[in-house]
């Protein structure tokens, strides 16, 4: 009878998968910033980003506001390595007229039970960090703010609703001269998922089931709409207690939950809540028995005063009547103290009626969490996931059933997750204790990351000065008197003139730069329809040749040139030829170039002081197999620069950015002393790399730039370079790492063996990992690859190492660009210059922010310019050829 009377309250497993779905569905408007003000389920921020990592310590005081009684704790933390705490803890009832009396009440009784707490605990000469507990539905724009949104749980203070409660109880707390500082605003929720997550650091999920019922969990913060940034997690407050407010679950409600609801303090708000929570069940197993009776199916029809009477039953009777090994003895005792005088029948039904109203909560409760399980799943996009839920309330603590049923259907709604429930011993209170000793903790970490990065952060006027130091040493480099000793060399490149469209041909050019070297056949059409075709082949350059001797390597070379001559077919042909040669080379003209000494890891024997255009003829006849026309030598700079001023004539300035840095520009023949005559323009590689190694910029080299330096292959040379080229960019990320780690503030102090490796941490990882689509959860995989194991924490903390050391690079290579775009225009005597710089590299290339904030730098310092940045395509090899083209054009003009 009770089975055919009750039937609409069993959940079949559909149903309760279709109860899962909707509840998916409101989580993801509530997290929406345009959905959320419609969405029942409100998914607040908490603000609550960490969960404990067992480095925690010290004293902190609790205060919990959300029940009957109003609680004070004080929480040691310890940190010994074993996570372990103390909680002391005083409860202090709330009188009725407190909880429907104005808040200048509330708060004044709070901070006077905080005080006698302190007295009693002789607390009252130190200044502690406090976390406040408010257990109602609050909106934060901080973690130590909450603006509360409506009271609940028979709570009706005037005054609140819609005000601060941290601000509330601070004044409160002045004005009583208690020295507390108030840290943390948490719900009582939040409190359990951090109670338990210093037990256990797979605890994500916090649920309460008692006189209220809410749940919250870790969210990715690219998901929340609702605040800023998008970088690691943070705990969402669900108030899932509103679910079904919209009419989403009337399907599910019955007579009795609707005649339940109209009766409350809160008709039509809170209807999941109703269905779940101790605070109804007992009223609506009331007014079951009452229909039931009413209807003659129970003590044979008599309805008594307890029956009547709103609130009579409890949900203290209902769990005591389910305790079936006592048999039927408490329910008979429970229903005679009642007046209710029952027969066994009744209360076999009785006890019926009470198991299937408790069941129906522990589905409908077990439906929703596993909604929340399956989004963790997804986001983290595992097949299958391990973790933890904190979980507290009267209802899960005391029915003796409740928990059982609770388990076993979460387990069958979400098979893929393998679930362990952690029972809160010390409720909430230590929760918030555990949030303000997570808060503490990064603000005291935050304080010293900043003072490890601070000296990153360039302002402005340093970046002037960084301009200014650049074009002095320009001038030095450009003047006969002072040249000998300059840092930035400024080197004639013999280069005079730039692609006009005339040129034509075929050209072989040459690309040696980095670990790779490129042979390229060029051709080159002029007229109407002029075009430039190129076919190339790279090839690899061993280490051991790198660094071995200057005949192996030009040997190499020529031999790379012999494959690809009869790659193409084209052994016997005698091209003119363009070699990039992308070191600092000292050039008498076009065809000559003196080394002046290695970069970028090339460490090659006895080449330093020797023109590298002689050493390619005597590998060529040395190998005796063909002849060259070797035209002219170029660095990549210039051919970047010529590259580009093949498509825009507008081009005069070449950049780099990539395994190295430098700059080329054209210079005003008058204005190089170094180099007879005064017509006309001239070509000059900067060789802007070794800027500071003179020292002038050393104020703004911190110890990891100088170890980076320190440990390379040419320590105290390319200072500049070392700042700001993709080669070293890494490892002084690494070196930042390591000291980070050193200091505890990463990697839980532990240095791994691959992060002592020099070379470990490359540049294309800083562009990975700086990437705006990457989640954290692929960097972290990235550092798991380099044998890094992060937690979410740990790879905000690496993104944001990265991202200030290559945002300085990107700065002060637009410093030194600066320079360069105002000397431009002073030298062609104008107010406001239009000028294109070609650039290439895979730094300016491929990391996402590096090209942006070198563009947003140069528009700073140097505000009369209006500068163009052209990405070279095809790089310095089609340059060469092109600058073999204008100096064979120039050669024909000149004879004729």
């Amino acid at each position: 009878q009770v089975d055919r009377y009750l039937y609409h309250m069993r959940l079949s497993d559909d149903a309760l998968l279709d109860v899962m779905a909707r509840f998916q569905a409101e989580m993801v408007k509530g997290l929406g910033r345009d959905t959320n003000p419609t969405a029942t389920v409100k998914m607040l921020p908490s603000f609550v980003r960490s969960l404990p990592d067992g480095s925690e310590k010290g004293d902190f005081l609790a205060v919990d506001l959300g029940g009957s009684q109003f609680r004070a704790h004080q929480v040691k933390v310890f940190d010994d390595g074993k996570q372990s705490s103390q909680l002391e803890s005083k409860f202090y009832p709330i009188p009725k007229e407190v909880i429907q009396g104005n808040g200048a009440e509330l708060f004044d009784y709070v901070a006077d039970c905080l005080l006698d707490f302190m007295e009693a605990k002789n607390l009252k000469h130190k200044k502690l960090p406090l976390g406040f507990t408010f257990s109602f539905p609050c909106k934060q724009t901080k973690l130590e703010e909450g603006v509360l949104l409506a009271w609940t749980k028979h709570f009706k203070v005037r005054g609140v609703q819609d005000t601060d409660v941290v601000s509330s109880l601070r004044k409160a707390l002045q004005k009583h001269k208690a020295n507390v500082d108030v840290l943390a605003l948490v719900n009582d929720t939040v409190g359990t998922m951090m109670t338990c997550g210093y037990d256990d650091q797979r605890c994500e999920v916090g649920l309460i089931i008692g006189t209220g019922t809410n749940a919250c969990y870790m969210e990715e913060m690219r998901h929340i709409d609702l605040v800023e940034g998008d970088e690691g997690r943070m705990c969402i407050n669900t108030e899932w207690g509103a679910f079904g407010d919209d009419g989403a679950l009337d399907d599910l409600r019955t007579e009795f939950d609707r005649e339940l609801d109209l009766g409350s303090l809160n008709p039509g708000k809170q209807l999941f809540e109703k269905m779940i929570s101790s605070l109804y069940l007992g009223e609506l197993v009331r007014l079951i028995l009452l229909k039931m009776t009413k209807e003659g199916l129970l003590f044979n029809g008599k309805v008594s005063t307890a029956l009547l009477t709103k609130g009579k039953i409890e949900m203290k009777h209902v769990s005591a009547m389910e305790k079936y090994k006592e048999g039927l003895s408490n329910t008979k005792e429970i229903l005679t103290e009642l007046n209710l005088f029952p027969s066994e029948e009744d209360c076999v039904a009785v006890q019926h009626v009470c198991t299937i109203v408790s069941f129906r909560s522990a589905n409908l409760c077990a439906a929703a969490l596993a909604a929340i399980l399956t989004r963790l799943r997804e986001n983290k996009k595992l097949l299958r996931m391990r973790t933890t839920v904190g979980i507290d309330g009267g209802l899960y603590k005391t029915h003796p059933q409740y928990a059982k049923r609770l388990h076993k259907v979460v387990r069958r709604l979400v098979p893929t997750c393998d679930v362990r429930f952690l029972l809160s011993v010390s409720g909430s209170g230590r929760g918030a204790a555990m949030v303000t000793a997570v808060a503490h903790r990064l603000a005291a970490q935050r304080q010293r990351i900043d003072a490890v990065l601070a000296p990153f952060l360039l302002p402005l006027g340093i970046l002037r000065e960084v301009k200014d130091k650049m074009r002095a040493e320009l001038e030095y480099g450009l003047k006969r008197e002072t040249q000998a000793n300059a840092t930035v060399k400024m080197l004639p490149t013999y280069v005079c003139g730039t692609p006009d469209g005339t040129e034509k041909g075929k050209f072989l050019a040459l690309d040696l730069g980095g670990t790779n070297f490129r042979v390229l056949l060029v051709k080159i059409k002029s007229g109407r329809r002029r075009s430039v075709q190129m076919y190339n082949k790279i090839f690899a350059i061993p280490l051991e040749i790198m660094q071995g001797t200057g005949e192996e390597l030009f040997d190499h070379i020529v031999q790379c040139i012999a494959d690809f001559l009869e790659y193409m077919g084209i052994k016997g042909a005698r091209l003119p030829l363009g070699f990039t040669f992308s070191f600092p080379c000292k050039q008498a003209s076009i065809d000559k170039g003196t080394l002046v000494g290695w970069t970028k890891g090339f460490k090659a024997t006895d080449c330093e002081g020797e023109d590298v255009v002689d050493m390619l003829r005597e590998a060529i006849k040395r190998r005796n197999e063909f002849d060259l026309d070797i035209v002219a030598v170029v660095n990549d700079t210039v051919g970047t620069m010529m590259t580009c001023g093949y498509e825009d004539p507008n081009c005069e300035i070449g950049l780099i950015a990539g395994t190295g840095s430098n700059v080329c520009y054209m210079e005003d023949m008058k204005n190089i002393e170094i180099v007879e005559g005064n017509e006309g323009k001239m070509c000059i590689n900067t060789e802007w790399g070794a800027f500071g190694d003179n020292g002038c910029i050393d104020n703004i080299r911190t110890k990891y730039d100088k170890e980076v330096d320190e440990g390379s292959l040419n320590p105290g040379k390319q200072r500049y370079e070392k700042m700001t080229s993709g080669m070293y960019l890494g490892e002084i990320v690494r070196q930042i790492l390591i000291d980070l780690t050193k200091q505890g503030l990463l990697f839980r102090g532990h240095i791994s063996e691959s992060l002592r490796k020099r070379g470990i941490f490359e540049t294309k990882f800083l562009s990975q990992i700086e990437s705006d689509r990457l989640a954290l959860l692929q960097v972290r995989r990235i550092l798991q690859q380099l044998g890094l194991d992060s937690t979410c924490d740990d790879s905000i903390i690496v993104k944001e190492v990265c991202g200030v050391v290559s945002r300085r690079a990107a700065r002060l290579c637009g410093a030194g660009l600066a320079a360069i775009v105002e000397k431009k225009r002073e030298n062609r005597g104008v107010e406001r210059l239009q000028i294109t710089v070609g650039v290439d590299g895979t730094l300016y290339k491929l990391h996402p922010h590096f090209s942006r904030v070198l563009r947003e730098t140069v528009k700073e310092l140097a505000p009369q310019c209006d500068v163009t940045f052209m990405l070279s395509e095809d790089g310095s090899g089609k340059g060469a050829a092109l600058i073999t083209a204008v100096a064979k054009r120039l050669h024909n003009v000149g004879q004729k």
